[in-house]
């Protein structure tokens, strides 16, 4: 009987976590300023919003580090550096590993773009990119388009870690189109 009550209690815990974060966290919408950050990324360097300002930015949020989606996802935007620095973006990812973790995933996968440590999950939070899951957290895979002048231009909330990058190449141009 203590066992039943003991599994009621923490389900009920559980419901009321995710319930107070579903409520809390609002997801930045197309034409709103995008929440500001400041996290160092896998080298130990201060990235801040205001670092891309006057550049587009996709900012990625992901669950972990070497997790089979999650680099397939870095891999592709790797893969693509190129064409989405032609068109004027800068990519940056962010999770909840540490940037240790970051510096050995960047390593590893020849990553060209910085990888943020938010271990708190303070800026996933912001961006309503990040699942509470009682004693540990994770981001959610949501990606923001962020255009010149820190406003959001195309929000992808569950991205498709394997269609992310050439997605947001095929909606760049476009979103620069109409800011013009």
């Amino acid at each position: 009987m203590k066992f039943i009550v003991l599994i009621m209690a923490l389900l009920a815990a559980l419901a009321f976590v995710w319930m107070r974060s579903a409520q809390a966290a609002v997801m930045p919408q197309v034409g709103q300023m995008a929440p500001d950050f400041s996290l160092s990324d896998q080298n130990g360097k201060l990235q801040t919003l205001a670092d891309y300002r006057g550049k587009w930015l996709v900012l990625y949020f992901y669950p972990k580090d070497e997790t089979p989606a999650c680099t397939t996802q870095a891999c592709s935007f790797r893969d693509d550096i190129f064409k989405l620095r032609k068109l004027g973006a800068e990519v940056v990812g962010v999770s909840i590993d540490d940037a240790t973790k970051h510096a050995e995933f960047a390593k590893k996968h020849s990553l060209p773009f910085p990888l943020l440590a938010d271990k708190d999950g303070v800026v996933a939070a912001r961006y309503d990119s990040v699942t509470n899951l009682l004693l540990f957290k994770l981001a959610k895979r949501n990606t923001f388009i962020i255009d010149p002048q820190g406003k959001i231009a195309k929000v992808y909330p569950g991205a498709n870690a394997g269609r992310n990058s050439e997605q947001v190449l095929a909606d760049l141009p476009g979103l620069q189109a109409a800011l013009r």
